[in-house]
């Protein structure tokens, strides 16, 4: 007999205030740029928890259907990280302050379980996914950090190419 189990993870959510402070998509403090990760609803790898990294600090544990929200100092690049299945994926960006940045993790097929990778997705697409999220509580990975060796051949976004991160 062949059983096949399936199901959701499930991560700590914020309060609905914070929650609705954050799907304002207000402008970043002064002299920063905000980061909005999400994972949207996608069914595939729904059971599976992956961790998220900003530049080497932990942002927390995605499940299917929540995002983050974090701000980093303007005027630098950063390295958004994803664990995966045998090394972290990593995107490097150039943040402008005062910008909204968005990055969309997916789950993508492995050889022993779901692996995860991150991309930088437009604003209005972006927006309109989180606006049906969830927001987790930032701070919790179950994964060790990644080494700063792994990420120096991270890709990188070309910003120019990209439209404008926080078209509003």
């Amino acid at each position: 007999m062949l059983v096949m189990m399936t199901g959701c993870a499930t991560v700590p959510l914020v309060d609905s205030q914070t929650e609705q402070e954050a799907k304002k998509f207000s402008p970043p403090s002064e002299g920063m740029a905000g980061v909005y990760v999400y994972r949207d609803n996608s069914y595939f790898g729904s059971a599976l928890y992956k961790d998220v990294y900003v530049d080497g600090i932990c942002l927390g544990e995605t499940a299917r259907n929540v995002f983050f929200y974090t701000e980093v100092e303007g005027n630098k690049e950063h390295t958004i990280s994803t664990e995966s299945e045998f090394s972290p994926n990593s995107l490097h960006f150039f943040a402008q302050p005062g910008e909204l940045y968005f990055f969309r993790q997916y789950i993508r097929f492995g050889v022993f379980v779901g692996g995860a990778d991150i991309v930088q997705v437009h604003a209005t697409e972006a927006k309109s996914v989180i606006a049906s999220c969830d927001m987790a509580v930032p701070g919790t990975c179950s994964s060790t950090p990644p080494d700063p060796s792994e990420l120096a051949g991270a890709q990188r976004t070309e910003n120019t190419q990209q439209p404008t991160p926080s078209a509003q």
